[in-house]
């Protein structure tokens, strides 16, 4: 059976997604023993006021017992640049690639502010 679904994203999208990923950086400050912070910057973006990360992701562990957990994941984008909804695609790429490298194969409920792109998503096994 052949797959009749495409994915159209423009060359020049795609361009720019596959460079900001290449490029993502991470740095780790504390925030308490459940929950971490991570400053995310992007080769092409920064925060507007201080010149440094693009923005931050939150992960904290909701801890139930020894056996369950439920982890929420907040991303925060500071550029402006960002909050445009023509980049609508980017935010969502780069979340998902955040999500992978920081979360992993967790299960996580996603929160993510970036202006007219903020939206929520549940990653599950």
């Amino acid at each position: 059976m052949e797959n009749n679904i495409i994915d159209v994203i423009d060359v020049k999208m795609k361009k720019q997604i596959d460079h900001e990923i290449q490029g993502i950086k991470f740095t780790k400050n504390y925030r308490s023993p459940t929950a971490e912070e991570w400053y995310v910057f992007l080769p092409s973006y920064q925060d507007p006021v201080s010149g440094g990360a693009a923005g931050k992701t939150i992960i904290h562990y909701n801890l139930y017992d020894t056996k369950h957990f439920n982890i929420s994941t907040t991303i925060i984008f500071d550029d402006p640049s960002l909050h445009k909804k023509e980049l609508h695609r980017l935010v969502y790429e780069i979340s998902d690639e955040i999500v992978n490298r920081l979360v992993g194969y967790a299960d996580t409920l996603l929160s993510v502010h970036s202006g007219e792109n903020s939206y929520n998503a549940e990653y599950i096994q």
